[in-house]
């Protein structure tokens, strides 16, 4: 098949839109169309932020691709040196931020300063999990971070250790969540009065597409429950963070089951979404052009849709939707493709789909670090899909409207539409692939 030559993005505002006629006029080519909104109802409901980054523990030693994580993991990330991360940050007032990855299952927390607390240590071995040896948050890296977010204005979702005391075996964790280690920190946290919005446990560890290995939805649901007490004891009853889980990718019977069993004690479910394949491919560029010309996106947002929509809970309480994570490529991103423009119509495909399908907030894998950071890792200058998470910030409301383009070959042109943020009328993407 074949793509356009010319690639546009295209934001448009009205004040006052039904439908539209108009002529795009690309290298010469023509495209006619009309582009119908459906504005007496909103077909999805976004959180007032939306858009959302994340910070990751990976090491300088993770070197899948071009070893992308020098110096920006969570625990040695320049925070000080380059003004533009912080300026980044502000722009979005807030923009939250979830810290979290695979390696949180391997984290400690340090107690006290006194207490030793090594590092991750790289260990080629498959009896490794994942690889890497246990790693320890030190206590006054914590304060660090939190003094930074505080500056910044951002507003922080924590990733628990969800792996803490169980015996695994076979691909298999088994036992209660050993609570100890995360209560500390959440205590701690609360005393300080951290910006923590949201405390989220374990990290791609349910169903099929389970990371190393696998908790079963039963148990899952009841640590979440022993989760939701400790948020409950320790806060105080005017601020509650949000509980959520499990982070992982959609595999629809263990989150049906998971969701029926937590007794409403969870605020947000997330998933994790990769839909362009391995970070080292050659043909990223292509894949996502692909994907938004048949608009296949939707496949990932349908299902998790449908089992929040048909939850009843027996005492009326509302779980949300999110996406916890999504960096398009797995495996740090694709360098010369998830840093570049391109990138960019996967990107806002994914927020204007998933923003249709009811989700709340979609976390960006990463803020900085990997391939496919909004910030280059080593210049901390904005990538182009930090302008396009922007722009979506500043224009676009928490409404998305229905919206449809017809003209020659439709599927050509990608069209979303929401309230606009600030001002009366609508706010319009439109794609030219």
């Amino acid at each position: 098949m074949r793509m356009g030559d010319s690639w546009v993005i295209l934001w448009a505002i009205w004040a006052v839109l039904v439908s539209g006629y108009g002529t795009l006029v690309v290298d010469g080519v023509k495209w006619n169309g009309t582009v119908y909104v459906v504005s007496d109802s909103a077909a999805g409901t976004t959180d007032k932020d939306f858009i959302c980054a994340t910070l990751d523990w990976w090491p300088n030693s993770k070197c899948d691709i071009n070893c992308p994580w020098a110096n920006a993991s969570l625990l040695n990330l320049d925070l000080i040196s380059h003004p533009t991360l912080s300026k980044a940050i502000k722009a979005f007032s807030p923009l939250k931020i979830r810290l979290g990855g695979t390696l949180q299952n391997k984290v400690v927390y340090q107690t006290s300063v006194n207490e030793t607390c090594k590092p991750f240590r790289y260990y080629n071995s498959r009896t490794e999990l994942f690889q890497f040896t246990e790693g320890c948050l030190p206590l006054s890296r914590w304060d660090e971070l939190n003094h930074f977010f505080m500056e910044s204005g951002a507003a922080i979702i924590f990733g628990l250790n969800a792996l803490h005391g169980r015996h695994i075996k076979g691909g298999s964790a088994t036992g209660d969540w050993n609570s100890t280690n995360a209560e500390f920190l959440i205590r701690y946290s609360a005393h300080k009065k951290y910006p923590i919005i949201a405390w989220e446990l374990g990290n791609e560890l349910v169903g099929k597409g389970a990371i190393g290995v696998q908790i079963s939805a039963d148990q899952y649901a009841k640590d979440t429950i022993r989760f939701h007490g400790i948020i409950q004891k320790i806060y105080p009853k005017t601020y509650k963070p949000l509980v959520i889980a499990p982070g992982g990718f959609f595999d629809a019977q263990w989150f049906k089951e998971y969701l029926s069993k937590t007794n409403d004690t969870l605020d947000v479910i997330t998933q994790h979404i990769y839909n362009l394949g391995e970070g080292s491919s050659k043909n990223i560029a292509d894949t996502i052009l692909k994907m938004v010309y048949y608009g296949s996106a939707i496949k990932d947002f349908i299902p998790i849709n449908d089992l929040l929509k048909n939850y009843n809970s027996p005492r009326g309480h509302k779980v949300v939707g999110w996406v916890g994570e999504s960096g398009g490529a797995y495996n740090s991103g694709a360098p010369n493709a998830s840093n570049t423009f391109v990138n960019s119509f996967w990107y806002l495909d994914q927020l204007g789909t998933s923003a249709l399908y009811d989700t709340k907030t979609y976390c960006r894998q990463t803020l900085i670090g990997g391939n496919y950071g909004l910030l280059d890792a080593t210049t901390f200058l904005p990538n182009p899909d930090y302008y396009s998470a922007l722009l979506w910030h500043k224009l676009m409301g928490p409404k998305s409207l229905t919206t449809a383009f017809v003209g020659n070959d439709s599927r050509m042109i990608r069209a979303y539409t929401h309230c606009s943020k600030t001002n009366k009328g609508v706010t319009m993407l439109l794609m030219n692939l």
